[in-house]
This record gives structure tokens, sequence and C-alpha cells, in this order.
């Protein structure tokens, strides 16, 4: 009885296995997911926000998801991703970052980026919540580690030595524009808007594009559908879709925009 109880469990837990492995293989939907509306698993001393998960034209598999560590949160435990690349947007609070034994303090705006192989770890070293967006990705083409690495490795992106430069309809600041480990062209950048209009033409290209709202009211244009969203909302957009992004009001708006493929 207790081999039958015990091989009637294996076979569950590899059928359950094999429906969330094709759950991840569905196509992250187009549109806007809201922060408001994501479901929150809290733990002891944080909490998580679950976003977006599946595949995408250029990647097997795409999971986003925000976390709140609470102050005084245990600090994560070093460790590096086999096939795994991480980008980190820090959202609120003062994060610790540690690649490779060297330590960088950063805040709001800051970006991270982990490629595979690199031991990291990250820590909430402010006195209130440290809230950031993780997005994990493995491409569909084969992994390049020799590339990431030689177009600068992982990297850590202080918001506050970023250059801010002034256009006709507001400004931008510039974060990279680079080949990693599982893109062959990732770039990513804030723009500001300063008055109600769309930020150029609608357009589409080969790259996916997420945008990440992080003030302001915002409307989106997404293959003939138009969503609206403001602070902590992402608008995604699959490759090759025509879209285009506007201010929905009279007071400025900022947003994070980063494509890849």
């Amino acid at each position: 009885m207790v081999f039958k109880w015990k091989t009637g469990i294996l076979v569950f837990c590899l059928i359950l296995n094999g429906l969330l492995l094709n759950a991840q293989l569905n196509a992250v939907k187009n549109g806007v997911y809201k922060w408001g509306n994501l479901p929150i698993v809290e733990g002891e001393d944080r909490e998580i926000r679950h976003i977006m998960e599946g595949s995408s034209p250029h990647f097997e598999y795409l999971e986003i998801h925000a976390t709140t560590q609470y102050s005084g949160a245990k600090p994560n435990k070093p460790n590096a991703n086999k096939d795994i690349e991480e980008l980190i947007i820090i959202k609120e609070g003062f994060m610790k970052v540690t690649i490779g034994g060297k330590s960088k303090i950063v805040g709001p705006e800051s970006v991270i980026l982990f490629l595979p192989n690199e031991v990291h770890s990250i820590e909430n070293v402010g006195e209130g919540n440290l809230t950031y967006y993780i997005m994990s990705y493995r491409s569909k083409k084969p992994i390049d580690i020799k590339r990431g690495e030689e177009h600068g490795g992982s990297m850590v992106y202080n918001a506050k030595e970023l250059i801010y430069t002034p256009s006709q309809k507001g400004g931008g600041i510039k974060y990279f524009d680079k080949a990693t480990s599982m893109c062959e062209r990732f770039e990513m950048h804030i723009t500001e808007l300063n008055r109600k209009g769309p930020s150029h033409n609608p357009h589409e290209h080969i790259e996916t594009e997420i945008i990440l709202v992080l003030s302001g009211d915002t409307e989106m244009m997404i293959d003939g559908k138009t969503y609206s969203g403001s602070a902590g909302d992402l608008y995604f957009a699959n490759s090759k879709l025509w879209h285009g992004i506007s201010n929905a009001s009279d007071e400025s708006c900022k947003y994070f925009a980063f494509k890849w493929n």
C-alpha cells in the first residue's frame, strides 16, 4: 500500500509538473497589467506580486513579478542562474547589490542586469520597504555567454549617475542598448512627456516591448486596441505589432521602455 501511495503521488506530481510547464509556455498576452489588480502572496518578511509568465516571440520562457522586502528583511543568499538572465528595476527603497563579491547601493529607477552563471545577491538596506520588479527570461536561441561578457556582462545602472537629456516633448534617460547572453539586442530608456499627446507616431518593430509607467496617466494602442495605465502598470506589446504610447493628461508622465530580440 505504501508503494502504491508513493507511486500515485509521483504520478500526480509528474502530471502537475507537465500541466505547469504547458501553462508556462502559453504566449504572454498583449495589453496592460495593472499594479492594483496583481495578486499578492505574503511571506514573513516580504510579499510578491505575480505579473506575467509564459513565452514570447524571442523567449521560450518569460516571467515578471514584483517583490517587496519589508524593512529588516533577510538578504537573499548569493546565487547564480544557470540558464536564466534577470533584469531588476527598483520601484522604491534602497538595494545593496553584490555581483562577484563587489557591492553597490542604488535607489529608485536604478536597473540591474544579471547574466547567467554570475553569482549575485540583493538586500534591503533602506529604512523602509524595498520594492522591485524582476524580469527572468530564457532565449529560444542558444545562450551566448561570451557575447554577454563582451558587451559588459552583469551591470548595475545607478539612476543618479545617468544623464537626463531634454527634448521638445519632455526628455529622457538612456540606460543601455547592447547585446546580452540571451538577446541579440536589448535596449532600455526612460521617456518623460510634459504635455498631453503621443510620444511618437504608431509604429512596429521586430523587438518585443514593455512599457513600465513610473508616473502620470498614459494610454497605449497595441494592435488596434487602446489601454490605459498609471504608476506601477506595465504594457506588453509583442513583436511586429502596431503600437504607440501617449500622455493622457496635461500633467507630465514618465515611463521605462525596454525592448529586445
